[in-house]
């Protein structure tokens, strides 16, 4: 049984989309449920089909069992886009596997909308990272591991809103594992904190932009991490080669990256 909660300063956003895709410059929601966690222990819930405006691919509906016919009635993104960042701001945000992609198509689906929803104010709790960090393995395995039944028996897998129970239960489940008084080495032991739930889902360096185009260094200096530049400040690029820019705001990079870019070229290039 779980009993550890979550020692919140602020609300929790543990959420999971479906999508169209994998790409994140193209996939579009069809799905989004989230749990807001909050700090004086309620919860409140909320599960959404969204119109992705386009076709859902075969593949993803035998997958997800999401058919165009189910979301042809729902909203879009962008009419739910405001209601949703007025009810994200202030808020952590936490998921399986979510730094790598849930929160990236969620901020390119904001942009998209054109809402500049801010996430760098947010902490970003990945469960699929510190289960990573803390065990060296998908979200069926992680939930039997700290929950200690089969997620097949609790739940169906690929709808959103099973994988968000999923996995509340399994980062819940994390916190009583990895509990002090219960690991005796210290690298084994994760602290009831945000920011240590944070810290350890970063694998790897941290990112600037969510696609991982751009990285900081061991001083804090953002690095190009791809490309001809791969491994050079940023600082060190704009200045001798403009150039570069004007091809990176024409390729073919997500919405956030070439923000990123856009407030780095303001920051090293224009004068």
């Amino acid at each position: 049984m779980i009993s550890m909660k979550l020692n919140l300063k602020r609300p929790l956003v543990i959420f999971d989309l479906e999508t169209t895709g994998l790409d994140i410059a193209t996939a579009r929601i069809i799905q989004i449920s989230y749990i807001i966690a909050h700090p004086d222990g309620s919860e409140e819930r909320a599960n959404r089909f969204v119109n992705p405006e386009m076709p859902i691919p075969q593949e993803v509906q035998n997958l997800t069992h999401i058919t165009d016919e189910m979301v042809k009635d729902a909203p879009t993104f962008k009419l739910l886009a405001p209601r949703l960042a007025e009810k994200f701001q202030g808020c952590d945000f936490a998921g399986y596997n979510s730094n790598c992609y849930d929160v990236p198509l969620l901020c390119e689906e904001f942009l998209r909308a054109g809402v500049n929803f801010d996430f760098s104010q947010a902490k970003l709790i990945d469960a699929c990272n510190i289960f990573k960090a803390m065990e060296k393995r998908n979200l069926a395995a992680a939930y039997k591991f700290y929950c200690g039944r089969k997620m097949e028996d609790d739940f169906q897998a690929h709808l959103a809103d099973q994988d968000t129970e999923a996995t509340w239960r399994v980062l819940q489940g994390q916190l009583d594992m990895y509990a002090p008084g219960r690991q005796e080495e210290p690298e084994r032991q994760l602290e009831n904190s945000i920011d240590a739930l944070a810290s350890a889902s970063i694998i790897g360096r941290p990112f600037v932009d969510f696609a991982g185009r751009l990285v900081y260094d061991e001083n804090g200096d953002e690095v190009i991490n791809f490309g001809k530049y791969k491994g050079v400040k940023v600082k060190d690029v704009f200045p001798k080669d403009s150039g570069y820019y004007g091809w990176l705001m024409q390729s073919d990079f997500t919405l956030n990256t070439k923000q990123a870019f856009k407030k780095l070229w303001l920051k090293y290039a224009v004068k």
